[in-house]
């Protein structure tokens, strides 16, 4: 009984401990929880479908039975907000670890092997570089056609420069370690040093800018669905919808009020799970001693 008091004890004070060296993570983490859980349980909060059109309750205002109000169609705009979470916190999840795949590995054998490798695949992604944010989604996605799939692609291509730096910069410290040097006079290869040296020791400021970068590309897609690049109808994605109140929301304000928060607090969440990771995980460069 005496353990079990003891145990309770040093839980709660660990707990204690870790909410007030790492508030901005826990908060972060909370709120992104809770719209993750929202779009996955969207069905469940809400029983209208987020694609039910009822024009006679067209731009009601935001009231005990329609929370967030409709929208032109007669939309419930609370489902569609907890639905077209779904097609957002996939886009941002998609794209990160598409572009993570692409220049990972680039990254990977640049920083590695160094000397004419390293030069010619920097070179080939600093290209990607030279063109502006959302440029080059743009280009690409009018180049595919407009689609939700399309804009995945054109923003990973777009996205995947900034990996590729970041585990070339991790590889070319990772590859300087004695135990590097050991295993490669025993004779061990290079793709298994690779597998179970180097790319574990590399994971950490990959794994703080991913965190990071799911807010970014959320946005970013939000951003090519508001010029008609991005998500189409019938799809529900928060830029979709932030688009479609454009000739609503000077009147109607709620049309466009709540998809754009939705996005706001996500990225909010998502930035300050970012933040966190950073500190946790890389204290220096956090700002912590």
């Amino acid at each position: 009984m005496t353990t079990n008091i003891i145990e309770r004890s040093v839980r709660i004070i660990l707990a204690r401990s870790f909410f007030a060296q790492n508030r901005l993570f826990v908060i972060g983490a909370a709120i992104l929880l809770t719209v993750v859980l929202s779009a996955v349980l969207a069905s469940w909060i809400t029983h209208y479908a987020p694609t039910q059109i009822v024009m006679s309750d067209r731009l009601s205002e935001p009231s005990a039975e329609h929370l967030m109000g409709t929208d032109r169609f007669g939309r419930d705009i609370f489902a569609r907000v907890l639905h077209g979470g779904r097609t957002s916190l996939l886009v941002g999840v998609c794209v990160v670890l598409l572009a993570l795949f692409i220049g990972g590995p680039i990254g990977l054998v640049a920083g590695y092997f160094g000397g004419k490798t390293d030069l010619l695949l920097m070179r080939f992604s600093d290209v990607f570089l030279a063109f502006p944010p959302l440029l080059l989604p743009i280009a690409i996605t009018a180049a595919l056609g407009p689609g939700l799939w399309n804009a995945m692609i054109s923003l990973a291509v777009s996205w995947f420069p900034w990996y590729a730096r970041i585990m070339r910069a991790s590889a070319m410290t990772v590859r300087r370690e004695l135990y590097i040097s050991a295993a490669r006079t025993i004779g061990v290869g290079h793709l298994r040093i690779l597998v179970r040296h180097v790319v574990p020791n590399s994971l950490t400021p990959v794994t703080v800018q991913a965190s990071m970068d799911f807010g970014f590309t959320i946005l970013a897609a939000a951003s090519l669905s508001f010029v008609g690049l991005g998500a189409r109808a019938p799809a529900v994605e928060w830029g979709l919808m932030a688009a479609d109140s454009r000739t609503d929301f000077l009147d109607h304000w709620w049309t466009a009020l709540f998809p754009g928060l939705a996005i706001f607090v996500t990225v909010l969440a998502v930035n300050l799970v970012g933040d966190g990771l950073r500190d946790i995980l890389d204290p220096k460069q956090g700002g912590r001693e």
